[in-house]
């Protein structure tokens, strides 16, 4: 399957704390411009946060208020993919003024369905490949956002990987090669590990099913830690991966802290709450006028660091007094 051509079921989400209206025939008044959250999935908060109320919040900063400076509409496709070409098209029909899709599912989706609405995705991955974008210092057409997979992150994570397990030769790769955050990941990581003579195993979860399977295959394999990619699938399933992780004794290295949060050992990557915070400013610039294909993309330019005391305690693994000390979140 090429990548251009992608879809996967992802599955898992959880319905969230607070269910949040479907807005199917909410009234909007065309006085005032129109947003769109476009998601996949039914809204879930991911280690007690959501990040549809976290960019809700920034564009308040940004001095907007929903229901008086603009009107802001959340559609779902409520985890069944085959319904989300028909809500893309929904979406299109009431012309919105932006349309913000969550992570480069939606964007690709909704990228298909029109070139003329601007679209902003605060997680963008492989955008040039996927033909969303020219470039990142120019986008044009009509995506842009940002791209939190930052190359060089991958071998980052092997480093911490041996960092907290001293000596580890074998290092696991949970994969989602389905989403186009995945694959170049996996390079990343098979190419870096190789380049330190470590050996490499790889187990691909395709959906929520397969998880368990790849776990029991990493864990099969004796290998010494285990990275688990960022994908949509993953994240989704964090405490699902975290409990069985655990339950397999398989020491974890993530990208996202939410899987931490959650129940995992460790992360080092992009802190996705800045994403879609940062989203705001791209809404706000493309309402005042600029084009969405005149915004360049932007990348974080700071990365955070979570441990999970607990679940290093249950996996009889001391970290490193150095690591503590770097660390931005430390969880009991």
């Amino acid at each position: 399957m090429k990548r251009r051509d992608f879809i996967t079921l992802m599955g898992g989400a959880s319905l969230p704390d607070i269910i949040l209206p479907r807005w199917a025939n909410a009234q909007v008044s065309r006085a005032r411009p129109l947003v769109v959250w476009l998601i996949s999935f039914a809204p879930k908060k991911l280690a007690g946060v959501s990040y549809f109320e976290v960019f809700t919040e920034s564009m308040q900063k940004h001095g907007y208020v929903n229901g008086r400076d603009f009107d802001l509409i959340l559609r779902s496709a409520d985890g069944s993919l085959e319904r989300l070409p028909t809500i893309v098209q929904e979406v299109v029909e009431l012309k919105p003024d932006v349309i913000v899709a969550p992570a480069t599912l939606e964007a690709v989706a909704v990228r298909k369905a029109t070139s003329t609405i601007p679209i902003v995705c605060p997680a963008l991955a492989d955008a040039i490949h996927l033909g969303l974008i020219a470039s990142e210092a120019r986008p044009g057409g009509n995506v842009t956002g940002i791209e939190p997979y930052i190359p060089g992150l991958p071998a980052k994570q092997i480093e911490l990987a041996r960092e907290v397990v001293p000596g580890a030769r074998k290092i696991g790769l949970l994969t989602n090669l389905e989403d186009p955050k995945g694959p170049p990941q996996a390079t990343e990581l098979e190419a870096a590990g190789k380049a330190l003579g470590l050996t490499i195993v790889t187990a691909n979860a395709s959906s929520r099913d397969h998880i368990e399977d790849a776990l029991h295959a990493l864990a099969g394999e004796k290998v010494d830690v285990a990275i688990v990619l960022q994908t949509n699938l993953l994240i989704l399933n964090n405490e699902q991966i975290a409990k069985s992780s655990l339950e397999k004794h398989l020491a974890t290295v993530y990208g996202y802290r939410e899987n931490v949060v959650s129940g995992g050992l460790v992360s080092y990557g992009v802190d996705l709450r800045w994403c879609y915070r940062h989203a705001a400013y791209f809404v706000d610039k493309i309402l005042r006028g600029t084009a969405a294909g005149n915004l360049p993309i932007e990348f974080p330019t700071s990365f955070w660091l979570a441990v999970n005391l607990k679940t290093a305690r249950a996996l009889g693994i001391a970290m490193p007094l150095s690591l503590l000390a770097r660390a931005d979140e430390l969880i009991e």
